[in-house]
């Protein structure tokens, strides 16, 4: 060693100064880029910089995750067209087919690239046209013959770099295997070992649990969820415990953070993959929302809508992405990066949903607006589930009466889960009143019945929610005035025993009592459509149906509902002693002198006033707000409903609706499709298969099992665009709830990469299920080891 140190001493001092200060400069240049994150390796050959430009200890690993994913090959892109010598040309993607190995296209230049050749270029040279397929981009979209030309013989440019491509990728020949292919008995302690921490691995991605934990030593009680888990697993298996934790294998213990986060990523783009894989080159929609997480940064996720090969409606998580700059452009370039990671283009867009923010859907500048403008048939449809949320605020904040009843609720529902101490009376009462009607014949008992129940608090912003709190209310109303006159009597202060007061006479009137029934009702009504909406599976069509139900049930309480719910409220008083004021008697408004109050009757206030009046503006709110179902695309999309032996089938119709999407069907398509619709209904209506058949998702599976989709085609294809149209985006909401789970106040330094593969695991489940410990095997031994454990 001493030697080998002279003499790397004498050759440094020979050195000329030229030398050494090209050695210097080169040194400075390559620790600007050394340790480069590969998940943030720009797909797009437009965007990429030089391969030389990164640092050599990192060069090998980037060019092995680029030969990875693969060439960028966004197949259903639509390619731009310009003018070539007075004729339009443009890129054909019939060539990926053929040099589909190593042809790349740049979206963002209009060019064609060489992967291989840009991967090591530096090393081989130039050859005729290469360096137009590495540095500027190919764009003689008139001489095909020049791609022939770039390839060359068995020895060119091109056919050398493709060679380094491949001895690369092989495993055996890589340096890090050799320096492991030590013995048989090695190299099965290595899959050992690994196939142990990826099994934890399993377990705690699954389950949404954390992995670290606050002190890893090994004198530490709780080594964190991960060490812990195999450890157990270690105890329980001979074979396993031989290898890992206390005997592990020099440079192969897989328990470091840096081994675990490479094996989850390798994890989530293997099962992300598989999605992207399911999609294959169908066309879908997008719904994206954002939100903050715990550590106040804005989160914006992405999911994809889809309809697979069995003919089901899917929705996928594509990928959370963390957004410094929340203006519509921004998201938009956000959007297009996540697309080209995994090799989507934004041309395949069919359909778009969002939160209703104005930088989302702003008619203007609006992220809907700048995916339109560039593709036309990627309509916008709002979130039904969030317009049925903004029709509830209406009537919630515009109506005095109802505004101060959910003022009241809330502040009952402070009052009485203020303490653990007054949950638990609550609790008591409750199961003694149980006991006691069960006791009396009033209940009955059985399984599920008669369970505990409490108070639940309203989310402000889940109007749905509030459903289920009066519900409670109403069966605990009594328990609920017992506990008030517990804290009316043994309250901590004065203010809190005067609030109880308060309290318990506005809960004991006839107007707390007739609004609780009265919202109670209506919110029952848009509660089951709030449900519906919130289906993975949901149709634009069915939920179309769905809104008018709703408005078929508020019209009929409207016209016949004001006895039975009247009869509602007087018996509910008359079992909780709450004096009913005479009908035909005069309304004395609360707060106003009575030569000031109007004349009314309390008839006229409660009938007129109220009722009718929250029924109203319900009704005007869900047809003002749902008016896409008036849209000529939706009223054409719903002669698709197979209901009532097809009685909504309007061929005009359905040819309308295919002419909105130009892309999908060409002026000879459109008179094919004339002749097959006519087709479709006569076998359709005499077919008993399809008689049963009751919405278009089940259409769709039905046409998939009997093969007709390929029958008919055309008529397929236009039952996949009306699926694909989204629903709501309640699925996103789903996401953010899990990320809440995933990235919490104990692991809120969570970095974005960690967060998105842990949640790409977590919410997809049954992919990755799917998903062999052998493919993650080889996912993981192709990734770069930044410290060298393999």
């Amino acid at each position: 060693m001493e030697k080998f140190l002279k003499r790397k001493s004498t050759i440094s001092q020979d050195s000329s100064p030229t030398q050494e200060s090209r050695s210097s400069d080169h040194s400075q240049q390559s620790s600007k880029q050394s340790r480069v994150d590969l998940k943030d390796l720009p797909a797009d050959p437009g965007l990429r910089q030089k391969i030389s430009y990164y640092h050599p200890n990192d060069q090998d690993e980037i060019r092995r995750a680029y030969l990875q994913k693969g060439p960028c090959q966004p197949h259903h892109h639509k390619f731009s067209q310009r003018s070539i010598g007075g004729v339009m040309r443009r890129f054909n993607h019939s060539w990926f087919e053929k040099y589909g190995n190593w042809l790349e296209y740049s979206i963002e230049k209009d060019a064609a690239f060489c992967l291989c050749c840009y991967l090591f270029t530096s090393d081989i040279g130039k050859q005729a046209g290469s360096d137009s397929f590495v540095s500027g981009g190919f764009t003689a979209w008139n001489k095909k013959e020049r791609l022939e030309v770039h390839v060359g013989g068995p020895n060119s440019a091109h056919n050398q770099a493709w060679n380094k491509c491949q001895d690369l990728m092989k495993q055996k020949q890589h340096i890090q295997v050799a320096l492991c292919k030590q013995s048989e008995q090695a190299r099965s302690e290595y899959r050992t070992i690994l196939t142990a921490s990826i099994d934890c691995i399993r377990f705690l991605l699954r389950q949404g649990l954390s992995f670290h934990g606050h002190d890893e030593t090994e004198d530490s009680s709780n080594r964190g969820n991960f060490l812990e888990l195999l450890q157990f697993l270690a105890d329980h298996n001979e074979t396993i415990s031989n290898v890992v934790l206390r005997n592990p294998l020099k440079n192969l213990k897989f328990v470091t953070p840096d081994i675990q986060k490479d094996i989850v990523n390798a994890v989530a783009n293997e099962t992300t993959n598989a999605i992207i894989e399911d999609l294959g080159d169908d066309l879908f929609a997008i719904l994206v929302d954002e939100s903050c997480d715990v550590s106040s940064k804005e989160q914006m996720t992405v999911v994809l809508r889809y309809v697979d090969k069995r003919g089901i409606v899917l929705e996928r998580f594509l990928g959370i992405v963390h957004v410094i700059d929340t203006t519509a452009l921004s998201r938009k370039a956000t959007i297009e990066s996540l697309f080209s990671k995994h090799g989507l283009s934004s041309s395949r867009i069919r359909g778009q949903s969002y939160d209703g923010a104005s930088s989302m859907q702003g008619e203007f500048n609006g992220l809907k607006t700048l995916i339109m403008k560039e593709n036309e048939s990627a309509f916008y449809i709002h979130c039904f589930a969030h317009q049925l949320q903004l029709t509830l605020i209406v009537v919630a904040k515009n109506h005095v009466d109802i505004a101060w009843f959910f003022n009241l609720v809330s502040t009952l529902l402070n009052v009485v889960g203020a303490s653990c101490k007054c949950r638990d009376i609550l609790q008591e009462k409750q199961a003694a009143k149980v006991a006691e009607a069960l006791s009396n014949g009033e209940l009955q008992s059985g399984r599920e019945l008669n369970q505990e129940t409490s108070l639940k608090r309203a989310a402000d912003t889940r109007w749905g929610s509030h459903y289920g709190t009066l519900l409670n209310l109403i069966v605990m109303f009594s328990s609920v005035i017992d506990v008030l006159e517990v804290i009316e009597e043994d309250g901590l202060d004065s203010e809190q025993r005067a609030e109880a007061c308060v309290l318990m006479d506005s809960l004991q009137s006839f107007d707390f009592a007739f609004n609780l029934h009265l919202m109670k009702t209506v919110l029952g009504i848009t509660n089951d459509l709030s449900l519906a909406l919130q289906r993975k599976d949901q149709d634009i069509v069915n939920a179309m149906t769905l809104v008018e139900v709703s408005k078929q049930q508020l019209q009929m309480m409207r016209d016949k509902g004001w006895e039975p719910l009247l009869n509602e409220v007087s018996s509910f008083c008359n079992k909780h002693g709450i004096s009913i004021p005479n009908i035909d008697d005069i309304f004395v408004v609360g707060g106003r002198s009575r030569h000031k109050a109007p004349q009314i009757t309390n008839l006229h206030h409660y009938r007129v006033e109220l009722f009718y009046t929250v029924v109203d503006m319900q009704l005007q709110e869900l047809n003002n707000r749902f008016n896409e179902v008036n849209t000529e695309l939706l009223i054409c999309v719903a002669c698709l409903n197979p209901s009532d032996s097809f009685s909504a089938f309007n061929k005009q119709r359905l040819v309308r609706f295919a002419q909105f999407y130009p892309c999908e069907f060409s002026a000879v398509d459109l008179l094919a499709l004339e002749n097959q619709l006519e087709n479709y209904i006569i076998d359709m209506r005499s077919n008993k298969e399809f008689c049963e058949v009751k919405g278009i998702s089940d259409l769709a599976r039905k046409l998939v099992e009997t093969k007709k989709n390929i029958v008919y085609p055309l008529i397929y294809l236009l039952l996949k665009l009306a699926l694909i149209l989204p629903v709501a985006t309640a699925t996103v909401e789903r996401e953010f709830s899990a990320m809440k789970l995933i990235k919490n106040r104990l692991c809120d330094r969570m970095g974005d990469q960690w967060m998105n593969d842990c949640l790409v695991a977590y919410i997809e489940k049954d992919v990755f299920d799917g998903i062999s410990n052998e493919t993650i095997i080889q996912r993981f031994q192709n990734m770069k080891n930044r410290r060298g454990q393999l």
